[in-house]
């Protein structure tokens, strides 16, 4: 999946201020059937079934009976229009710590094991953004260096911070770790997300696809010439395997090393 889009692209301040309600003008008379809200409802809905590429102003009228400009007096364009529909995707995603994850130890927990919290708040996170991604592919193709912050992707944040604030990390370190763990799951997720795409464009199933390849991969396995990779059992690369929450375990456990030696100071 190539990038199409950018975040930001936009009137970055004109995003902002309909991303925190500064910026819907009030009209007298009846209220319009026509709103912010259904125009990004219809645009996520829109991009979901079809894709990003699929979202324009003009389809979107279409779905909504309403004419072209009427969709401009509320948004605009179709940039503002996508770090809108990220920000109310993200905002879906938000994930609220475990229920001890941000509560201070106290003498009643005192044989709790300490400074256990975090985990349970990053491995959520990281469930939670991969559902993320299977409910909204299109994510994948927006570049998001350049987040537009609004109170979907600051509210996420500031969960996470809360899950993870008493690990003893500083502030860029406890940063890093939220862009650490987005980018595993950004990873395995559009590994996944293409798995589906390449099923539905070539109408080839995966066991299809490898039926194909196994009479001349059974010759060079013979031969000699890739011990290794001849040697691997049957269910090296069966689909029982989960190769996402393998990662996420070991990333954790990577992590926990650090915050073990932060706490102990």
């Amino acid at each position: 999946m190539t990038t199409t889009e950018s975040s930001g692209s936009g009137d970055v301040a004109r995003s902002m201020e309909l991303l925190w309600g500064t910026g819907e003008r009030a009209t007298r008379g009846p209220k319009p059937g026509l709103t912010l809200d259904r125009i990004v409802t219809a645009a996520i809905e829109l991009a979901d079934a079809e894709g990003l590429a699929a979202v324009s102003m003009r389809r979107l009228s279409t779905e909504l009976g309403a004419g072209t400009m009427s969709l401009y007096r509320h948004v605009p364009g179709r940039a503002e229009l996508v770090d809108l529909m990220l920000d109310r995707v993200q905002g879906e995603g938000a994930h609220a710590p475990e229920p001890d994850a941000a509560e201070p130890h106290t003498a009643d927990s005192a044989t709790a094991e300490p400074h256990t919290g975090w985990r349970k708040t990053v491995e959520k996170a990281a469930r939670d953004e991969l559902a993320l991604y299977q409910a909204h592919p299109w994510l994948l193709s927006v570049n998001q260096t350049r987040p537009v912050l609004g109170p979907g992707a600051v509210g996420g944040m500031e969960s996470m911070l809360a899950g993870i604030k008493d690990t003893g990390l500083s502030d860029p370190e406890l940063i890093s770790v939220i862009i650490m763990v987005s980018g595993y799951v950004s990873g395995v997720a559009r590994t996944q997300v293409h798995a589906v795409e390449v099923r539905q464009v070539t109408g080839i199933s995966d066991d299809e696809f490898w039926r194909a390849q196994e009479p001349m991969l059974s010759t060079v396995m013979t031969s000699g010439r890739y011990p290794l990779m001849a040697a691997l059992s049957p269910d090296a690369f069966g689909s029982d395997f989960d190769h996402f929450e393998f990662g996420l375990q070991r990333l954790l456990d990577g992590l926990e090393v650090l915050v073990e030696q932060r706490t102990k100071l």
